[in-house]
């Protein structure tokens, strides 16, 4: 049957090479020649004559490219060559003997400062290859193929890597079947699934880079979001005429991007060639033999087998700063540590890639020879380069039992909760230097709290089987069980809450319903951090009892977690409905609290729970004044911070008033969603207990609360050790007199977020190497104000950061190296505060988030080194974002100004 279309793709579906200038027009006849009949089934066995000489064409394309296109093109190379086939031996089941030589190969390339001067593209620079490897490449591969598939390659297993990698690309076109279907083969690309189609002469491979496994090579972050995207493209057509290859083209394309920024990426892409030339020249008699080995040992030399995929590997850096070099001028620099600022974060980058390659000893020395200011940073670009010898040197570094380096070994925890993707070595080290150790009360919930987010993120690693995993849970849930602390309690749960295992939820949900006022509140807040899924009927049953109180009393803040629980995740109408009903029974500040955090949902888009809440609410009987009403302060909002089609940065303010208004709890929450990943970037809570009874106003004598006040943190998915500003009436009057009114420190120091490394072996025999590097220096600083005797309260939370994020892809050819990095920088700096006078009568209450102007900077590099030149090119632009506040609602808004034009009149 004639048709017009009779391609299983259209056109487009090969990839545009706009930087061929115009190759693809010159073969455009490879498309046209489909236009025939289609003939469904399967084509002739492909095989080769012998004593026939079969020379092809071969060219090879690749490009690497900035994703959006910048004024910098990219680097550009191409080869071509004549490759001559010949068959050697063959059975009568269709097995051949193939030898395979690359002859009069031209390898160029068009420097960037020449591309920007010719738009219209000139001719590329060739390369001097060089006669040793002329010679190597010009050395046969001998190929045992079996009707289009190859079973085997022998050569020299000697030859350069690069140079052995152009001949597996070049065999890898040989590796096809001439019928229509799927199967799993194996080429330079590893091994991958494949579909066949099939038409009248003709085959299109279609290959699942996606789900290819090779060898294992580099890593990347535990959460996704710090990661990245592929787009992976890799198609191949191939024209017969009979049983020979006439031609094939294999085009492929990968787009390795940011996942919170789709924008920023980079493209690599590679096009392969090979069309028969002539088949009419004598080539080499035909070996007879009886079997495959007879005729590989009837060569002149000996040849061994070489494995068909690429064996991946890292350029080694020749410019690159050693950390023996840096030590020879390290007691001389001036080092300023503005951790919030961009430059330090840089200098965190470049100290981290020294490390990856130094000795103990010169670890050693650097935190030994460092100024106290500097050993922190020190310690953080250790911990986060994670080499053999960083490690070995910070456990003899550190003594965990000495009181005077308390702060540099809770800085050494907390680097190691925040690692991207910890060690196995790194949870030992931490497990010995916790064993039997004489250590301060703060030291050891630190680090048994660090314990459990080692094992929450190498279990999400799929590592829960390491002896160290297993020991470090072990550990924390025996010495759970043993206890009768009610304050050791608490910091075992807080090391499930960081481990975030389903396994430990019935653990949890027992202390949950059994424990004191404070274990009972610590893990539901636990049980709080788990996704939806593992929010099941038996934990939604508990979290009912606990917040209708069935089988006894809770406290306050519990029982209102329970209900966030069962709001938040897949909330049955029967559960809001009786949460409902239940404020009319709750004191005023919980119920108005509860009802604020309904409504608040109901107006956020992007809340799961919002379309459920809204189908119930059409019920008049629910949805009205009674029950809807609210009289007291206590409040919840919700917004978006940042909005994007990759991000969505909201966030969440919650505070809970006593009943005479005084602060008990406040919550401010700041999620960050990608592509259905999630992570907790910061949470800060603050609570206040006993402080009715110092104003005389106690209204509930069944709660005797203990006086305190507190602060815990989660900070990028790690819940921090908690801090207790006073406990106690005492230590609450000491504090005020004694008070420097500075705010305390959440949290300080740098943090590597993102660590990627992957290899990308393209089927031409080339092989990419993509980075990313993405670190912050963070400073969190939180205060809280409570003035009894001028009856209001404040509370303050800064946030300051510098975001250094180094994305970079090399490709690497046998004569020529190319390196495409993009640089991004950002100081970024936001303000949350509340502020309370509860003097008067209405209560007054203001709360304010801000941004301050965001400045920003791109550096685009472009690297090309052959072997007779060597150029690198830079380009970059800046930016200065203007600072926001955001407006929360109304209400609050006229409070605000209020409140804010007393203090100006004070």
């Amino acid at each position: 049957m004639n048709s017009l279309v009779i391609f299983p793709f259209q056109s487009q579906d090969f990839l545009p090479f706009p930087w061929w200038h115009g190759a693809v027009a010159g073969h455009s006849w490879l498309i046209f020649s489909l236009f025939a009949c289609i003939a469904e089934g399967s084509l002739q066995m492909p095989s080769f004559q012998p004593g026939i000489l079969y020379q092809y064409r071969y060219s090879l394309d690749a490009q690497l490219g900035y994703v959006p296109r910048v004024s910098l093109q990219g680097s550009w190379m191409k080869a071509e060559a004549l490759v001559h086939v010949q068959l050697l031996w063959r059975s009568q089941a269709g097995e051949q003997l193939l030898q395979v030589q690359i002859q009069n190969l031209k390898f160029s390339h068009e420097p960037e400062h020449e591309k920007n001067q010719n738009a219209t593209g000139g001719p590329f620079t060739e390369t001097t290859l060089g006669k040793e490897n002329t010679a190597e490449l010009q050395l046969p591969v001998f190929l045992h193929w079996n009707n289009g598939k190859v079973e085997g390659i022998y050569g020299d297993r000697e030859e350069k890597p690069l140079i052995l990698d152009l001949k597996r690309g070049l065999i890898s076109l040989l590796q096809f079947q001439p019928h229509a279907g799927r199967i799993t083969e194996e080429d330079i690309s590893g091994s991958c699934k494949v579909a066949y189609t099939v038409s009248k002469d003709s085959v299109v491979k279609t290959k699942d880079l996606q789900e290819c496994t090779r060898p294992r090579f580099g890593f990347t972050s535990v959460n996704k979001i710090f990661g990245v995207q592929l787009q992976l493209i890799s198609r191949s057509l191939y024209l017969m005429k009979g049983s020979v290859i006439q031609s094939v083209l294999s085009e492929e394309s990968h787009v390795v991007s940011l996942t919170l920024r789709s924008s920023t990426g980079i493209m690599i892409t590679s096009r392969q060639q090979l069309e028969l030339m002539s088949s009419s020249m004598p080539g080499l008699a035909e070996i007879h033999g009886q079997s495959l080995q007879e005729a590989l040992d009837s060569l002149l030399e000996k040849h061994q087998p070489i494995s068909l995929v690429s064996q991946p590997f890292k350029r080694i850096c020749t410019q690159c700063c050693s950390l023996k070099d840096y030590l020879k001028t390290v007691g001389n620099r001036r080092v300023r540590m503005d951790i919030s600022k961009v430059s330090t974060t840089w200098q965190f980058h470049r100290l981290i890639q020294m490390l990856h390659s130094a000795k103990k000893r010169d670890v050693l020395q650097l935190l030994r020879k460092a100024s106290e200011k500097t050993v922190p940073f020190f310690i953080d670009a250790a911990v986060a380069a994670q080499s053999t010898a960083s490690l070995v040197a910070l456990s003899e570094f550190l003594d965990f039992s000495n009181k005077k380096q308390e702060p540099l070994v809770e800085k050494f925890l907390y680097a190691a909760a925040f690692s991207p993707r910890p060690s196995k070595e790194l949870l030992r080290l931490l497990l010995d230097k916790l064993n039997g150790k004489q250590l301060t009360p703060a030291i050891w919930k630190t680090g048994i709290i660090v314990t459990g987010s080692l094992v929450g993120k190498l279990c999400r690693m799929k590592l829960c089987g390491l002896q160290e995993v297993e020991l470090g849970m072990e550990t924390v849930l025996r010495r759970l069980s043993e206890t009768e602390e009610e304050s050791e309690m608490v910091t075992y749960l807080l090391s499930l809450k960081n481990a975030l295992l389903p396994e430990t939820i019935p653990i949890l949900l027992n202390y949950a319903e059994e424990g004191s006022a404070a274990v009972s509140g610590t893990a539901v807040s636990a049980l709080q951090r788990f996704s939806t899924q593992h929010i099941t009927g038996e934990v939604k049953k508990a979290m009912r009892r606990i917040f209708h109180e069935k089988m006894r009393k809770y406290e306050k803040t519990c029982r209102l977690t329970a209900a966030e629980i069962l709001l938040d995740n897949e909330p049955l109408p029967m559960d809001i409905t009786n949460i409902l009903l239940a404020t009319r029974e709750l004191e005023t500040e919980m119920a108005t609290f509860l009802l604020s955090k309904i409504q608040s949902s109901l107006h956020s888009p992007h809340h799961p729970s919002r379309k459920a809440m809204k189908e119930l609410l059409k019920d008049p009987w629910i949805n009205n004044y009674s029950y809807l009403s609210k009289a007291g302060i206590s409040s919840s909002f919700s917004g978006p911070l940042t909005v994007t089609k990759d991000v969505l940065f909201p966030f969440t303010l919650d505070l809970l008033f006593t009943e005479v208004g005084l602060l008990r709890k406040s919550v401010s929450d700041f999620l960050l969603l990608s592509h259905g990943h999630q992570l907790q970037a910061a949470q800060v809570t603050f609570e206040a207990k006993g402080l009715d009874s110092v104003l005389g106003e106690n209204t509930n004598e069944e709660e005797e609360e203990e006086l305190m006040a507190g602060m815990s943190a989660i900070v990028f998915d790690v819940q921090l050790r908690p801090v207790v500003f006073f406990q106690g009436y005492t230590d609450l009057m000491a504090k005020v007199l004694l008070s420097s009114g500075e705010p305390t420190n959440v949290i300080k120091g740098n943090v590597l977020l993102m660590d990627h490394q992957q290899a990308i072996p393209l089927q031409s025999g080339l092989q990419a190497v993509v980075e990313l590097q993405g670190g912050l220096g963070i400073d969190i600083s939180a205060n809280i104000d409570v003035n009894i005797w001028e009856q209001e309260s404040k509370t303050e939370i800064r946030t300051r950061g510098g975001l250094a994020i180094d994305f970079q892809a090399e490709l690497d050819a046998p004569f020529f190296q190319a390196s495409l990095r993009r640089q991004t920088e950002v100081e970024t700096a936001l303000n949350f505060a509340t502020a309370l006078r509860f003097s008067g009568s209405p209560m007054l209450m203001c709360l304010q988030l801000n941004e301050e102007q965001l400045p920003y900077r791109e550096i685009f590099t472009i690297s090309e080194t052959s072997v007779n030149r060597s150029i690198t090119v830079r380009k970059g632009r800046r930016g200065m974002l203007a600072g926001r506040d955001f407006a929360l609602h109304t209400a609050n808004s006229e409070m605000c100004k209020i409140l804010l034009a007393e203090e100006k009149e004070q």
